[in-house]
C-alpha cells in the first residue's frame, strides 16, 4: 500500500527530520520526498510531498504519529483534508437568529457548519452555542475572522479557539 502525503511544515530547521522520524521508526518505506523551500503557502509554511509505502497497519500508525506530533497533513493521495474549527457564541442567539448565523458561515467557500449545540438560558442574553465547522485546509484564519465579524454585528461574545 502506498500513500502520497502533502505535509504543511513550518520553515524552521529540523521540521522535515521531525516529520520523517516516525516513518522510519514505525517501518514505513519512504519512496520520495519533494521539499522545495522556495515554495511557500500563504501562511509562510512549506508544503512537503512525501510518498511512503507499507502495510495498512504501519501506515495508519504513521498517520497517527504525525497527528500526535501536531504535524499538519494537507492532502492524502490528492484529497484535501478538512480542518475542524470550534467556536462558542454567547448572547441572545435565538433572537438574533442562529439560522442566519449558520447560513452566513456556510456561504464561505470551503466552509460548512458540521455541528451545533445550543444552550438556552432563563436570560436570553446568556444563551450560548458551540459550533464546529469543517473548512478546507488553510482557511482557519479567514473563518475565525468571519466568525468575529458576524459575532460583532449581532452583539455576541465570540470565543474562538487559539
Amino acid at each position: 500500500m502506498r500513500f502520497k502525503l502533502v505535509l504543511d511544515l513550518p520553515d524552521v530547521p529540523g521540521q522535515l527530520m521531525e516529520a520523517l522520524e516516525p516513518m522510519g521508526r514505525l517501518g514505513a518505506n519512504i519512496v520520495a520526498v519533494i521539499h522545495q523551500r522556495d515554495v511557500k503557502t500563504e501562511r509562510g509554511t512549506i508544503p512537503v510531498q512525501i510518498t511512503i509505502e507499507g502495510d495498512k497497519e504501519t501506515l495508519n500508525r504513521v498517520m497517527d504519529a504525525l497527528e500526535a506530533k501536531d504535524i499538519q497533513i494537507m492532502e492524502i493521495d490528492g484529497v484535501l483534508r478538512k480542518e475542524k474549527i470550534t467556536t462558542v457564541l454567547v448572547g441572545d442567539i435565538v433572537e438574533k437568529d442562529v439560522q442566519d448565523t449558520v447560513a452566513r458561515l456556510n456561504q464561505l467557500k470551503g466552509v460548512r457548519v458540521a455541528d451545533l449545540d445550543l444552550k438556552m438560558s432563563d436570560k436570553p442574553e446568556n444563551s450560548a452555542t458551540k459550533m464546529v465547522m469543517e473548512a478546507e485546509f488553510g482557511l482557519r484564519k479567514e473563518v475565525l475572522n468571519n466568525i468575529k465579524k458576524v459575532g460583532a454585528e449581532k452583539g455576541f461574545l465570540v470565543i474562538n479557539e487559539v
